[in-house]
């Protein structure tokens, strides 16, 4: 890798150009990482002591917890240290490492989303076969499968974006080193990776959004069914922002590295990028569990137990 550039480090952007504006921002986004590891690790702590939770779909849901404190804890730390204390150095070591887990997260992250759905499908739709279709055996060879094939797809591109030579600058445009960013930085034919970029988002990403689209709207078709409006309103209130949060990170995620280089700004794509790799780790935690009653409950009993074993 450090033979395939004449560049020993990068610099990544700050949040702003303006110190007030940068420490403002800096503050935002901090608060932000702190409320989602407080949620995600809110609902790992809840669906590993309550063993009434021992299901499914909240094995994904710890899952997806799991995923994304990795996902939003690799970028987020270092853009606030970096914006408040005027540090941009990154290693090529490091920028590599930064691509290579970020790709993986985003990667697992939109398989499990779609894992979910078809969760929530069979859940709805066929309840009767709904123990025997999501066994055990099935959901931990599905987390396998999407780690594998997500491990397999990180490295190929973090491989092919640093077997090219960056000579052209070493400032990247973006508060965290990620593939398109790099792409502009080369002086290298970057055809073949763009090619791998496009392939691989219309094979996965495509696939996926198809997948949750056609469950989301079988779903919402048997619920449509349902005699009862309270029912009904429920399952949309549930439905609804699953789908706004997969369109977000899958539309945001996809211009930014889908779009042509000619029409790139930073601010644009600093803002996008937050959308894919942010947004998704505050949200996901209210939208699939915070709201729901089991996990409000299971909470209520962890916090009982610790105030008891303490006062103890």
């Amino acid at each position: 890798m450090a033979n395939s550039t004449v560049v020993t480090e990068f610099l990544l952007d700050f949040f702003a150009e303006t110190c007030e504006l940068r420490i403002l921002l800096s503050v935002l986004v901090l608060l932000v990482y702190l409320g989602s590891l407080l949620g995600n690790l809110t609902i790992i702590i809840a669906t590993i002591a309550d063993q009434s939770l021992n299901t499914p779909m909240y094995f994904f849901i710890r899952n997806l917890s799991f995923l994304d404190i990795g996902y939003i804890s690799v970028t987020v730390p270092n853009a606030c240290i970096n914006s408040l204390t005027d540090h941009r150095n990154i290693s090529v070591a490091g920028c590599a490492a930064q691509i290579f887990v970020v790709f993986f997260c985003a990667c697992v992250e939109i398989q499990f989303l779609t894992i979910m759905s078809q969760d929530r499908y069979v859940a709805i739709c066929k309840p009767l076969l709904y123990p025997m279709i999501m066994n055990h055996q099935l959901c931990v060879q599905m987390t396998l499968a999407s780690l594998f094939s997500s491990l397999v797809l990180a490295s190929v591109h973090t491989f092919k974006t640093f077997q090219l030579s960056f000579c052209h600058s070493n400032v990247v445009p973006q508060f965290f080193c990620d593939i398109p960013s790099l792409l502009r930085l080369s002086c290298s034919d970057t055809f073949n990776n763009k090619l791998l970029l496009l392939l691989s988002a219309i094979g996965l990403s495509g696939s996926c959004f198809t997948f949750i689209a056609v469950s989301y709207v079988r779903i919402i078709s048997a619920v449509l069914k349902v005699p009862v409006k309270g029912d009904r309103g429920k399952a949309f209130s549930t439905c609804v922002p699953h789908i706004i949060v997969v369109s977000v990170f899958l539309s945001s995620g996809a211009y930014v590295y889908l779009k042509p280089p000619s029409t790139s700004e930073m601010v644009e794509d600093m803002t996008l990028s937050v959308f894919y790799t942010i947004v998704p780790p505050f949200l996901n935690p209210i939208i699939y569990s915070l709201r729901n009653k089991q996990i409000k409950e299971a909470v209520k009993k962890v916090r009982f137990r610790f105030i008891h074993g303490w006062i103890k």
